[in-house]
């Protein structure tokens, strides 16, 4: 859009009078986009693209030209979208893991980016800036470390400079050159072939997915269809033994064979699944054959301490009619997941580093102990210097050989549980999001299984349940008096790189409201409790006492933190449930026995790795909860 004229008519003041630009903007992404029917919006909410709605930022009243350039560029990278990408083309063609994915997604919106700026110069201009402002705001610049840069928006980078001859901005700092020597030596061939298919989209998709399996990421395509082939030969060796049988493998084999015309969609979920059976083991796979991963274990839950809790204690539910446990993926639509995992790791840019290290070495204490047993008088191994006197002493002796044995590492899961309290709003919740994100994917390198789950309400000031018992005639003492949300953000079986997108719902705004910890306890405890791992750690991470107006103005000031305390003391007496807790700013060492307190948010990476790295290094407790430390 660049050479556009400025429309724009000053306003009595000086106040530009910024329609005309509004409507010079949407006119060119009709044009562009080649639809006259694209609905363009300007508002002060993040730019995306939801199908042929394009939602730009909100021109300030006395814009600038770089201000102009990125709004018009990021109205060009929309129209350009819907003109030259076939998402049923990206479904069919894209990878399963998220990290390849990630990269593939980039490639394809410099493609349609790169073809726009070819066509016209004006174009490229206007990308160009909203590329500048992009990676400013991300904080590229500062970034020194290989580790530390994405690699996805690398590859993109290079491959919009392979395919227009433009530079990546100054901005972008040394996010390309990091990693440019890797990208090259590894798929140098693949770059320069780009040019020739950037036309066509599915022979440009098919070099990426070259170049991914050239990278040595773990997502190939012939390795999928592989797996997929070893599969289906696999289930037709199965011998089929009535016709209910032969009637579910057609349904499978349906399912297999599902065409690359559907929604990206049920595809993505296709893909996931695939994903899943590739990574995991076959007992894994049987396990989660058994067991629902959001409600594990239920149809065999043994008795829980809280089976006869509510006898003994003084605690009522108006109603559980309006409560909800619901997953991150029914809470936000793909899009809106994808746009705030991306704002959650642009806020933690800079701390990604500090606690991926920690987290490497809370990794390395644990892989430690997996390693600690030998076999001994051995034919062949290590030689065993120990029993070398035996050779001195009779030289007829054979040498003696070891070998290292690897033990299997305790049989473990843990449940991080996260306040999702307005308190929490800022940065205390994105802190809590990124280390819960950090250590899933730390624990489940070492084989332990992580739930994270976090609590709040439904409303603030009691929602569907106070209005219930307005017009019930405001009977008295009615107990806990709001609608509950509990959400899952990952379950325990699911694999880490489906649910890292999920944690971004942390950042949305309007869903952190009240909190009502010692239920939120409970329903995390009772998930835990039914799970067949021997060994299980509960982890809470809150920022203060349990708070709802609602509940406490119809009750003692005292009601929700003396269920609390009740909750916590029964799980650290009668059940086989590991807890312990973290307080952000405030004292949690008051309620549970095993509890750290932090200042600062930034310090809750430390506290978690280093609580989480004692408990491994302890001894199971042995049937109780009770813990020999208190932080």
């Amino acid at each position: 859009m660049a050479g556009r004229g400025d429309n724009s008519k000053v306003k009595a003041g000086g106040v530009v009078d910024m329609e005309p630009m509004r409507r010079a903007i949407t006119g060119c992404v009709r044009s562009i986009a080649g639809d006259p029917q694209v609905e363009v919006a300007f508002a002060n909410e993040r730019p995306g693209l939801a199908g042929e709605r394009v939602r730009l930022p909100e021109l300030s009243k006395r814009p600038t030209a770089h201000e102009l350039a990125v709004t018009r560029g990021l109205g060009d990278s929309m129209a350009l979208r819907i003109a030259c990408h076939d998402q049923k083309v990206h479904a069919s063609m894209a990878p399963q893991g998220a990290d390849a994915r990630a990269i593939f997604d980039a490639v394809e919106q410099a493609r349609v980016e790169s073809l726009g700026s070819l066509r016209m110069p004006g174009v490229a201009s206007n990308i160009q800036s909203m590329n500048t402002e992009k990676y400013a705001k991300a904080n590229f610049s500062t970034i020194s470390r290989q580790e530390d840069a994405p690699i996805g928006e690398a590859v993109a980078m290079l491959v919009r400079e392979k395919l227009t001859g433009q530079k990546a901005p100054e901005t972008a700092g040394k996010v390309l050159d990091l990693w440019r020597p890797f990208i090259e030596d590894k798929a140098g061939a693949d770059l320069d072939n780009l040019a020739n298919v950037i036309e066509d989209q599915q022979a440009f998709s098919r070099v990426i997915r070259h170049m991914l399996s050239a990278m040595e990421m773990a997502e190939d395509m012939g390795d999928d269809q592989e797996q997929s082939e070893e599969d289906q030969s696999t289930d037709e060796e199965q011998p089929r033994s009535g016709e209910q049988d032969q009637e579910t493998s057609e349904e499978e084999a349906g399912q297999d064979s599902a065409p690359a015309e559907e929604s990206e969609a049920s595809q993505e979920q296709l893909d996931d699944g695939e994903m899943d059976g590739a990574e995991m083991s076959d007992e894994e796979m049987s396990d989660e054959g058994e067991d629902d991963s959001e409600t594990p274990g239920e149809m065999r839950r043994p008795a829980t301490p809280f089976d006869d809790f509510n006898e003994k204690v003084d605690y009522k539910i108006f109603t559980q009619e309006f409560d909800e446990e619901i997953t991150a993926e029914e809470l936000c639509d793909e899009a809106e997941l994808e746009r705030l995992r991306a704002f959650l790791d642009k806020q933690l840019a800079h701390l990604q580093g500090a606690v991926g290290r920690l987290a490497n070495r809370l990794q390395r204490r644990l892989m430690a102990q997996q390693n600690r047993s030998w076999d001994f008088d051995l034919e062949e191994g290590y030689l065993d210097p120990a029993r070398l006197t035996r050779l001195i002493i009779d030289p007829m002796q054979p040498l003696s050989f070891k070998k290292e044995k690897d033990t299997k590492f305790r049989d473990t899961v843990v449940t991080l549980v996260i306040d999702n309290s307005g308190s929490m709003r800022g940065r205390p919740i994105t802190v809590a999001a990124s280390c819960a994100d950090i250590l899933a994917r730390t624990l489940e390198r070492c084989g332990v299984k992580v739930e994270i789950l976090g609590f709040t309400t439904k409303a603030w000031k009691g929602g569907q349940s106070r209005e219930k018992w307005l017009a019930g005639g405001k009977p008295p003492a009615p107990g806990r008096l709001n609608d509950l949300r509990h959400i899952i953000y990952k379950s325990a079986d699911a694999p880490w790189r489906r649910s890292r997108r999920n944690l971004g719902l942390m950042m949305r705004e309007g869903l952190l409201k009240e909190n009502i910890d010692g239920e939120a306890l409970m329903w995390a405890h009772n998930r835990l409790i039914g799970r067949r791992e021997q060994r299980k750690i509960l982890m809470m991470i809150s920022d203060g006492a349990p708070v709802d107006d609602s509940t406490l103005s119809v009750n003692p000031g005292n009601y929700l933190e003396r269920h609390l305390r009740a909750v916590i003391e029964q799980i650290e007496t009668r059940s086989p449930v590991e807890l312990l807790a973290i307080g952000i700013g405030h004292d949690v060492t008051r309620y549970y026995r095993r509890a750290v307190t932090i200042v600062d948010a930034d310090e809750l990476a430390g506290a978690m790795t280093e609580q989480l790295a004692s408990l491994f290094e302890e001894q199971p407790s042995g049937g109780s909860g009770r813990a020999r430390l208190r932080a």
